[in-house]
C-alpha cells in the first residue's frame, strides 16, 4: 500500500512553476536562457507599499490576526470593491488569503463533494482543474478557439452545464490567452446562468488593471447584479501591484460561503501574513496612478511580441485585450523536423526545442488545455523580449 495519498494521483505539479524552475536551473548551470514562463511582473513593489509594511513591523503588527484577514485589510478590500467595481460588501462577506490560489483552494474545498462538477473554459490557468480535483470535484472543460478569441460562447457554456454543476470559473482578462470579455459578452454568459440557479460563479479578476486600448473592465457581479448572491469575486495584489511574493488574495461573496472558507483556512494556514496585509492596505488605499503607466508599458511589450512572433514561420499570434501573455498557435510548425531530425509532433515538443536549442523558456499549450499553442509571458524587459522572439523566429526558420 502506498504511503502517499491517492489524491495526489489526480493532480500534477504546476507546469508554469516547472518551466520557471527549469529555466533557473539552466541559468545556474551557465546556460544563456531567457525565461518567458513566469506570470510575474518585472516591476518592483511601489515604495509607498513597502513603507506601509515597514511601518507595520515597527508598530508591532507581527502577531496572529483574525483567521481570514485583519479588520483594516477587510475594510480596504471593501473600499476597493466599492470604488472600482461598484460592489458593496460587509466585513463578514470578505475573505483575505495567502494568494489568489489559496482563495480558489478554500472555495473549492469548502463547497465540492464527490461528483460535483466545475465548468472551466479552455484555455485555462493550470491550477483550476487540479485544485478542483484535489477538492474531490470533476472539471468540465468548455473549449474555445483562436477564431472565438479564446472566449467561451454562451452556447458552449449551456452545453456544459448539468444538474451536477456547482461552479463556473470565469477568468477575465484571462491567463493564458489575455482574452477579456466585454460587458455585452458577460451579459450573454449571465443570461445562460440565470436559467441555472444551482450554478455559482467564481469570478477571477486578478488581471483587472492590465487591459489595453481603452478596454473597459467590468466584473461579473457588476454586470449581473441579480447573480451577485451566487458570485464569489476574487482579486489580489500580486499582478497589478507587483506583489507576487507578498502572497495576498482576497474575495467578496455570500456570508455563509465566506464563513465556510474561513473554517477551511482555520485548519490549514490560519491567518495570512500580518505584514503583507498591512502592505495590502497601503496598496489598495494608496496612490493608483502608476497602474495606468504600467499597463501602458505592458501594451508596448505586447505589441512588440505580437509583431515579432507573427513574423515567425508557422506561428499565428492573436493580439490579446489584457493580462501580460500571448497564446500563439504553432499549427504551422506541427509535423516539421528540427535540424537534429526530431519531428515536432506536439506543442510540448516545440517548447522543448526552443528551450534546449535556443535558450527560450515558455509553457506548452497542452498545460492550459488547448493545443497546439504555447504561452509567452511578456512581463520582462523589451531587450529580453526582442532577443527571445528573434531566437524563436530563427528556430522556426530552421524547421523543415
Amino acid at each position: 500500500m502506498s504511503f502517499l495519498s491517492a489524491s495526489l494521483d489526480r493532480i500534477k505539479p504546476s507546469p508554469t512553476i516547472a518551466v520557471s524552475t527549469k529555466a533557473q536551473e539552466l541559468k545556474a548551470a551557465g546556460k544563456d536562457v531567457i525565461g518567458l514562463g513566469a506570470g510575474e511582473p518585472d516591476f518592483d513593489t511601489p515604495d509607498h507599499i513597502k513603507e506601509a509594511a515597514i511601518k507595520a513591523i515597527w508598530d508591532g503588527q507581527t502577531k496572529y490576526t483574525a483567521v481570514d484577514g485583519t479588520p483594516a485589510c477587510k475594510a480596504a478590500v471593501i473600499e476597493k470593491f466599492k470604488r472600482e467595481n461598484g460592489l458593496t460588501f460587509t466585513a463578514n462577506q470578505i475573505t483575505v488569503n495567502s494568494g489568489g490560489k489559496h482563495t480558489i483552494y478554500n472555495a473549492m474545498v469548502a463547497t465540492l463533494n464527490p461528483g460535483d462538477e466545475v465548468v472551466i473554459p479552455a484555455p485555462y490557468w493550470v491550477s483550476y482543474p487540479d485544485i478542483t480535483l484535489l477538492a474531490g470535484g470533476t472539471p468540465v472543460f468548455v473549449p474555445s478557439s483562436i477564431e472565438t478569441g479564446f472566449k467561451m460562447t454562451p452556447e458552449a457554456l449551456e452545453a456544459a452545464i448539468t444538474p451536477k454543476t456547482k461552479w463556473l470559473i470565469f477568468n477575465s482578462p484571462s491567463n493564458p490567452s489575455g482574452a477579456a470579455y466585454t460587458e455585452d459578452e458577460i451579459k450573454a454568459i449571465g443570461e445562460v446562468l440565470r436559467r441555472h440557479e444551482h450554478v455559482w460563479i467564481f469570478a477571477d479578476d486578478i488581471y483587472e488593471h492590465i487591459t489595453y486600448e481603452g478596454f473597459t473592465f467590468k466584473s461579473f457581479a457588476q454586470v449581473m447584479p441579480d447573480l451577485a448572491h451566487r458570485t464569489l469575486t476574487m482579486n489580489g495584489v500580486a499582478k497589478a501591484y507587483a506583489m507576487t511574493g507578498w502572497r495576498i488574495g482576497y474575495a467578496g461573496g455570500d456570508a455563509k460561503l465566506i464563513k465556510a472558507m474561513a473554517k477551511v483556512q482555520s485548519q490549514s494556514t490560519s491567518n495570512p501574513c500580518s505584514i503583507s496585509m498591512a502592505a495590502t492596505v497601503g496598496a489598495l488605499l494608496g496612490p493608483q496612478d502608476f497602474l495606468k503607466d504600467r499597463a501602458a508599458t505592458f501594451q508596448t511589450r505586447r505589441d512588440l511580441v505580437v509583431n515579432l512572433l507573427n513574423e515567425a514561420d508557422g506561428i499565428t499570434c492573436p493580439t490579446p485585450e489584457g493580462a501580460f501573455y500571448v497564446y500563439p498557435s504553432i499549427a504551422g510548425c506541427i509535423g516539421k523536423k528540427t535540424p537534429s531530425g526530431k519531428v515536432i509532433e506536439t506543442d510540448e515538443d516545440f517548447v522543448t526545442y526552443i528551450l534546449e536549442d535556443y535558450g527560450v523558456a515558455a509553457v506548452h499549450g497542452e498545460a492550459f488545455g488547448l493545443s497546439p499553442h504555447f504561452r509567452v509571458s511578456y512581463a520582462t524587459s523589451t531587450e529580453a523580449l526582442t532577443k527571445a522572439c528573434t531566437r524563436i523566429q530563427e528556430a522556426c526558420a530552421r524547421l523543415k
